[in-house]
Parts: structure tokens; C-alpha cells; sequence
């Protein structure tokens, strides 16, 4: 997506949450973004909007730059549109004006006029903002950042279902695998 953008070209993309963490290949990918681009937003969706139920996901704002010896993302702005939240497609389905917070805070006619609205006195504050060099001493590099307390974890009786715990389960066991057979067919086979 970066590489057919033209400088100052701007993108919005929805990608799964182990983007954000996943080292290796992952890692090196964040770096350049961030690098090469002005990666200011990410907003985590709620479960299951985009992808299957229990599929976690984002979408990272970021705008191409000019090459510079300077990486060219100074500050990421985190919506947190996750934790503590639900949506179903019938019951409780995702409407524009859930979204309304989330487009105040962006701030699309100066994006470089933001204030968070997380604080030590507001610490369910959904928008916080994470300095470049704070990311880039995470581990991994990773952007799969949280801070809100997830009242879930909490109340035994909101846990999810034994059956959406499985299918996660399984759902991160068949990606970990997928991702085994990726780097088994890399190897040279008189290595093995």
C-alpha cells in the first residue's frame, strides 16, 4: 500500500490486531512505515466488525513522505474503540454516529491541533497519544497498545463464552501454524 502511494498521498487500512505485534517480518514493516511515512492514527476497532467474530482489528492512518534520514512519524494517536465496547450485527449493530467521538478526536481540519482525552484523572480516556521513541522501545516494536482496565476480565459474569475462547484459540493456533509453514517452506530443504 505505502509503495503506490505518491509523497504527501494518504491511506487508511484495516488490518488484523497480530500486525501490530507480531515480530520477525512484522517488526521490520512498522519500522519502515514509520519511517517512511507519518503513521498519527490508529484506531482499534471493536471485535469482529470487519472479520469474523472474535477477530480483533485496526486501521492505521498514515500519509506517505519524502525520503529523509529523519523517521518521519514524530507521534501516534491511539483511539481505543475496543475495550469495554460491543457491537453485534443484528442486536447492537455499529451505526455512524458511534463514531462521532472517535472523528472529534482525529480532528481531520488540523489533525496537529489534537488533545488527549486520557489523562492520570481520566484514565478511560480513549485517545492517547504515544511518542515515536516510546514506541520503538516496546518490545517488538509493537503497536498493540492498550491502557483502558477491561471491565470484562473483571466480572466473571461477562467473560466471554467457553465457545468464543475455543474459536479464538483455535483461530491464534491455525495463524501460528500458517505462519510455521511459511518459514518451513523459506528453509532450504538440505538444511532440514
Amino acid at each position: 500500500m505505502r509503495s503506490i502511494l505518491k509523497i504527501a498521498g494518504r491511506a487508511a487500512i484495516v488490518l488484523p490486531d497480530n500486525v501490530l505485534f507480531e515480530g520477525g517480518p512484522g517488526e521490520t514493516i512498522r519500522r519502515k512505515l514509520m519511517e517512511t511515512c507519518d503513521l498519527h492514527t490508529i484506531l482499534r476497532l471493536p471485535t469482529g466488525i470487519f472479520y469474523a467474530q472474535g477477530i480483533k482489528a485496526n486501521v492505521l492512518f498514515f500519509d506517505k513522505r519524502a525520503a529523509s534520514k529523519e523517521a518521519q512519524t514524530s507521534k501516534i494517536w491511539i483511539y481505543d474503540f475496543r475495550t469495554n465496547v460491543s457491537f453485534t450485527l443484528k442486536e447492537n449493530p455499529l451505526e455512524f454516529e458511534d463514531l462521532e467521538d472517535f472523528m472529534k478526536c482525529y480532528n481531520p481540519e488540523n489533525r496537529y491541533n489534537r488533545k488527549e482525552t486520557w489523562s492520570e484523572m481520566n484514565p478511560d480516556g480513549r485517545w492517547r497519544c504515544f511518542s515515536y521513541d516510546d514506541v520503538l522501545k516496546r518490545s517488538k516494536t509493537s503497536l498493540d497498545i492498550t491502557w483502558i482496565k477491561d471491565n470484562s476480565l473483571i466480572d466473571v459474569d461477562k467473560l466471554p463464552s467457553p465457545n468464543t475462547i475455543v474459536k479464538e484459540i483455535a483461530d491464534d493456533l491455525e495463524d501460528a501454524l500458517g505462519q510455521i509453514r511459511e518459514i518451513e517452506g523459506d528453509l532450504d530443504p538440505k538444511q532440514i
